[in-house]
C-alpha cells in the first residue's frame, strides 16, 4: 500500500476529487475519511466516479447498486442510513472506502466501512454485517472519484488516497 494523495485539511470545500488513478502501478485503491463533517446538518456523503479523468462524474442513480437495491443515489456508498451532522459534538464521518480494479472495463466493485455520529449523539456503524458494498454498473474504466455531501459543502476533515500496488 502506498500513499498517493490527500485532500488536505478541508474548510468549506464543495467537494474533494481524486484523479491520481494509475493502472500501471495500482490494482485497487483505499480512501480514508478522517472526521469529514458537512456544513449542512443531517446529510449523506456521496461518492461519484468518472470514466473521463474527472471531466465529468456519473451521478445517474441507476448506474449504482448496493446491497440488493436496484439504484443508489449516493454513488459508491460510504455510509448506511445515518446522515452526518454538524452540531456540537457531531464529528462527521470516519472510515474507509475500497475500490477494486477500477482500471478494468468490468463493473467496478467497492466496499466501505464507516462510522457516523447521529443527531441524538449515538454512533452508527455505516455498514451491514460490517461492510457496505456497491457496484458501478458501467463497463468502463474508472479513473477519478469525487466526494461531496448531498447538500452543502464539506465543513472540515480530510480524505487520504492510497494505492494497492500491482506486482
Amino acid at each position: 500500500t502506498a500513499f498517493i494523495a490527500s485532500s488536505g485539511a478541508m474548510s468549506n470545500a464543495a467537494s474533494a476529487t481524486f484523479t491520481q488513478f494509475d493502472s500501471s502501478k495500482y490494482d485497487h485503491y483505499k480512501f480514508y475519511f478522517m472526521y469529514v463533517k458537512p456544513v449542512t446538518d443531517q446529510v449523506r456523503m456521496q461518492s461519484f466516479v468518472s470514466t473521463d479523468g474527472g471531466s465529468s462524474y456519473d451521478t445517474n442513480a441507476s448506474n449504482y447498486v448496493h446491497n440488493g437495491a436496484s439504484t443508489h443515489t449516493d454513488g459508491l456508498a460510504t455510509q448506511k442510513n445515518a446522515a452526518c451532522g454538524n452540531d456540537t459534538n457531531e464529528y462527521g464521518l470516519s472510515g474507509y472506502l475500497t475500490i477494486f480494479g477500477p482500471h478494468l472495463t468490468n463493473y467496478t466493485y467497492a466496499m466501505s466501512e464507516t462510522t457516523v455520529m447521529t443527531a441524538n449523539g449515538n454512533t452508527f456503524m455505516g455498514s451491514i454485517d460490517q461492510t457496505r458494498s456497491t457496484i458501478h454498473k458501467v463497463t468502463a474504466d474508472v479513473d477519478a472519484i469525487q466526494f461531496k455531501f448531498a447538500s452543502g459543502n464539506i465543513a472540515s476533515g480530510e480524505i487520504v488516497m492510497y494505492g494497492i500496488a500491482n506486482s
